[in-house]
């Protein structure tokens, strides 16, 4: 019954996988796989050169990806794998001896060390994210096909008696560089179709957040391929250690923002437990205020800013004696709305490390003309809007409400807020 629940459950897995699937994300798994296919069937047909320097870095790429994460902005990255590939693509010479392995075989070695580190995740149900590891094998794959045929050349500038690696080192920077800015961009192309964001916007949250990790994976596979040179495989056994290492950290890292963001959503649910506003409400506007917020081209940081300063904009609620029928501060007086924020925000300032959220907070029943942040200006509409239409998918209601939003903006609601409300809710985004 054991031995076959586990193919059962890797199988539905997979399929779940598969219809998360968007076109672009298709598409790039396609690609990947015609490129995987072309290069374990020419390394098959010629044979591998080197094996035991293939099998190596293979066993590393393999540990990567079984040790893989996923950062902060749901981006799955497995360092240790990518600095494995990008060392076997950049291996020159060793023990004094060209290496002659084609890009095809860095591909094959690439493909299947990824796959063997999945395998382990995919029998107990944790499939990989497929989009990930084909842009992993993609960029990979660029990289050799560029770099491998230089490979003979730059070891000849190398030996005695020219023994100079400035030139070898010049190519793999450059190429390395243009390999991660190739990246960036398929990155936020999948990005922006995903999320429904523009493109520009996807590409500054990609050089902001990703591009710092990629540079760190792209020097240690360059020291990686320049150890090998002089350490032998040895030199595999001393890297994998302090690169564990990082790995252990960038964990540590994102499991505190993942901890801190569900601590922000229990907390945020106190007032729907406490009865003071209706179910769902503050996941609801959350949602709602990052939506309007990417279409507002808001960068990632201040997204994660604006939902959580969106999950709590409720919580000086609990400081009223009789709470407001169904919570609906949008029904109140604007004074007592205006104090139940700042309430709020003094609750939230008591932890010491959301000043600014608090901020946003407290300013989010602000007229217009005062200029509070655009957080704020976005949390008053979602908020505005989920008080008049709740949980209802009724149409004619989300117009009535849309269209109640509109005629009250003057000071109180901020005009581009309310329109790209309104073009989330056209296009169904929330």
């Amino acid at each position: 019954m054991i031995t076959t629940e586990r193919p059962r459950r890797a199988e539905r897995s997979l399929n779940t996988v598969f219809r998360r699937l968007d076109s672009g994300q298709l598409l790039l798994i396609c690609a990947a796989g015609l490129v995987a296919i072309a290069g374990v069937a020419h390394t098959a047909a010629v044979g591998l050169d080197r094996t035991e320097i293939a099998v190596g870095f293979g066993a590393l790429i393999a540990v990567g990806e079984l040790a893989r994460l996923t950062m902060p902005g749901n981006r799955e990255v497995a360092p240790i794998g990518a600095a494995a590939a990008l060392g076997y693509t950049l291996l020159l010479d060793l023990s004094q001896n060209p290496l002659r392995h084609s890009a095809l075989q860095v591909v094959a070695v690439i493909a299947v060390g990824m796959a063997a580190g999945a395998l382990p995740h995919l029998a107990v149900g944790r499939p990989p994210r497929l989009d990930a590891m084909a842009r992993r094998l993609l960029t990979g794959a660029l990289l050799a096909f560029a770099f491998r045929p230089l490979a003979d050349p730059l070891y000849l500038l190398t030996k005695p008696p020219t023994s100079t690696w400035w030139p070898a080192l010049a190519v793999m920077v450059t190429l390395i560089a243009i390999t991660l800015m190739i990246d960036v961009l398929i990155a936020a192309l999948l990005r922006a179709e995903r999320l429904r964001t523009s493109f520009r916007v996807a590409v500054r949250d990609e050089v902001n957040m990703a591009f710092p990790l990629g540079a760190a994976v792209a020097s240690s596979g360059v020291l990686l391929a320049l150890a090998t040179h002089s350490m032998d495989l040895v030199a595999l056994l001393v890297f994998a250690a302090p690169l564990l290492v990082t790995q252990v950290a960038f964990r540590k890292y994102a499991g505190i923002r993942a901890t801190y963001l569900q601590t922000v959503r229990a907390l945020s649910r106190v007032t729907e437990v406490g009865g003071y506003v209706e179910p769902g409400h503050s996941r609801r506007v959350s949602r709602l205020a990052v939506a309007i917020g990417r279409e507002l081209g808001m960068s990632e940081p201040e997204l994660l800013e604006l939902e959580y300063a969106s999950l709590m904009h409720d919580i000086g609620q609990l400081s009223l004696r009789d709470p407001i029928p169904g919570g609906a501060t949008v029904l109140t007086d604007p004074d007592q709305a205006r104090r139940i924020a700042e309430l709020g925000a003094e609750v939230i300032r008591q932890t010491g490390v959301l000043d600014r959220v608090a901020d946003v907070v407290r300013r989010q029943c602000d007229p217009i003309t005062d200029d509070p942040p655009l957080s704020s200006r976005i949390i008053k509409v979602a908020n505005a809007y989920d008080d008049l239409v709740g949980p209802s998918t009724d149409r004619d209601r989300a117009g009535a409400a849309l269209e109640r939003i509109r005629l009250s903006s003057g000071s109180a609601y901020d005009p581009h807020a309310i329109e790209a409300l309104t073009r989330v809710i056209d296009r169904g985004r929330v």
